[in-house]
Parts: structure tokens; sequence; C-alpha cells
């Protein structure tokens, strides 16, 4: 029992460390300007593939991730999740680095639903009564953005869909986070090297243009990494549930950032939209705590 506890609080540790870490990140790109969102995205491409490395070499681990080179349908998988993880990733800091860093919460915070249709759309999975009720009012929310936009929110929609697609496929892959992480890293290695070759030919690269910038472009690779291995050191010791209200972490975390750090504009409309978000937010949440309970329920039966 004392061991179970101590595992659940290390979990919980590892997974508020994980959303915090994440939701920290608009404070953290714009530092790296002048660099435009492409090459911060090659600089964060390649130097995440040279930590991953090195855990993996420390781990022992680093001849069976390779091995997965071997097993094409895989690597086809791979293939797919690198492209999505890297418009997740262009979007992501072109966003936080354009006064968008709103808008990117938004993203987030209408994932988990976008999970959801995932799921019945694809998966073929039944939802609950709650979940429906959850998907309408989400709906209504992103309706009444739209309008205060005056656009689609493509910010948000991307970055939900791109991560939640991005999910769905590691999710039949079934690796582990940071092998996965490695390899698309190291399939990503060629056209980012590239392109950061083609930079410093051209005399145009932000790599070398003074020691803290060049230090904080080298830490996108740590930046990037350590919070996924917080986040798997979490998925291994929580509840789903648990799990699944602690995203909620990051998407807060980047809405606070940018309304009362960066002023973003909020009108009232847009108050509006995000309150009905959250209220869809809320019923999910307590949707997911009452189907936890029941499984948990017929386990102790």
């Amino acid at each position: 029992m004392v061991k179970a506890r101590s595992e659940y609080s290390l979990g919980l540790l590892f997974g508020v460390g994980a959303y915090v870490f994440w939701g920290l990140f608009p404070l953290y790109w714009p530092l790296l300007k002048p660099a435009n969102p492409l090459e911060i995205v090659s600089h964060r491409a390649v130097w995440t593939l040279v930590f991953c490395i090195i855990v993996l070499a420390l781990l022992r681990q680093l001849k069976s991730t390779l091995a997965i080179l071997k097993h094409p349908k895989k690597m086809v998988g791979l293939f797919a999740t690198t492209v999505l993880i890297s418009i997740n990733w262009l979007t992501y800091i072109w966003a936080t680095n354009n006064g968008h860093v709103v808008e990117a919460a938004l993203g987030y915070y209408i994932n988990p639903l976008i999970i959801i249709a995932f799921g019945v759309l694809l998966l073929r999975e039944k939802m609950r009564p709650l979940q429906w009720v959850a998907v309408g009012i989400a709906a209504i929310g992103v309706t009444i953005l739209t309008i205060d936009y005056g656009r689609l929110p493509w910010v948000a929609i991307s970055l939900a869909l791109s991560w939640g697609t991005y999910g769905l496929l590691k999710k039949k892959l079934d690796l582990g986070a940071l092998e996965g992480l490695t390899i698309e890293t190291l399939i990503s290695l060629l056209p980012y090297g590239f392109y950061l070759f083609y930079l410093g030919n051209q005399g145009t690269g932000q790599f070398g243009n003074g020691l803290l910038l060049t230090i904080l472009l080298i830490s996108a690779g740590a930046m990037t990494a350590i919070p996924l291995l917080l986040f798997n050191g979490s998925t291994t010791r929580l509840p789903y549930s648990t799990i699944g209200l602690l995203q909620y972490i990051t998407p807060t975390i980047q809405f606070s950032i940018g309304v009362w750090i960066n002023h973003e504009e909020m009108p009232t409309a847009r108050w509006i939209g995000f309150i009905v978000i959250w209220l869809a937010l809320a019923t999910l949440g307590t949707d997911l705590m009452r189907s936890s309970r029941a499984i948990d329920n017929r386990i102790a039966q």
C-alpha cells in the first residue's frame, strides 16, 4: 500500500511537471528570436536527436531503438508521425512568436474532443451521453470564437488536428515515447539539417550569433525531450482518468501567459467562447471521472 501510494505521488509529480513544462513553452520560444519558426524547429529536431541518442545510450537502449529502422511498416507510420509533429511544432512556434498564444491554448483545450471524434469516426467507439453533450457544447464554443475572430481559428484547429492524429498513429505503432521521438527526429534530420546548413552557408542563420542565443538553440533539444520523459514516467504510474484531467494544465498556463503576460486581445465574445469551451471540458472531465469509478468498481468486484 505504501509503495503504491509513493508510486502514485511520483507519477503525479512527473505528470504535473510535464504539463507545466509544456505550458511554459510560450515564454521560451520568443527568446530564440530573431530565428524564424523553421530555423527553430530545425534546431529543435537536430538537438532533440542528439539528446535522445545520449539518453538511449545511457539506458543501453540505442541498439534496440535503431532496430526499428528494419521494420518497413513501422517506418511508414513514423514517417507520417514525423510530418504531423513537424506541422504541430511549426504552427505552435509561429503562434507563440506572433501573438497567438491564446489561440494555441484553444487548440490544446479542444484536443481531447478531437480525440473523441477520432475514436467515433475512425475506431468506431461508442460515445457516452455526457461525451455527446461535451462535443455539442464545444461546437457552440468554436462557432462563437469563429464569429469573433472573423475566420476559423486555424491555429487552434491545426494544432488540435495534427496532435490528435499524431497521437492516434503513435497509439497504433505502440512504441515507447523516447524511441519514437528518436526515429522521428532521425527521419527529419536530412531536411532540417540541410536547411540549417543552407542558412549557415548564406550567413543568415542565428546559430553562433551570440553565445546566449546559441545555447538556447541547443537547449531546444532538452526542452523537447525532458517533458516527454516526465510524461512517460507519469503514464506508467497514474490512472488514465488522472492523466486526462492533468492535460488541462498546459493550455491553462498558455492561456494565462497569452492574456496576462502577453496582453493579447480578449474581447467579450472571445471570453464567452472560451467559457463555453471550459464548460464542455468540465462536462468531459465529469464523464471521465464517472467512467473511471465504474471501471474501478468492476475490478474490485
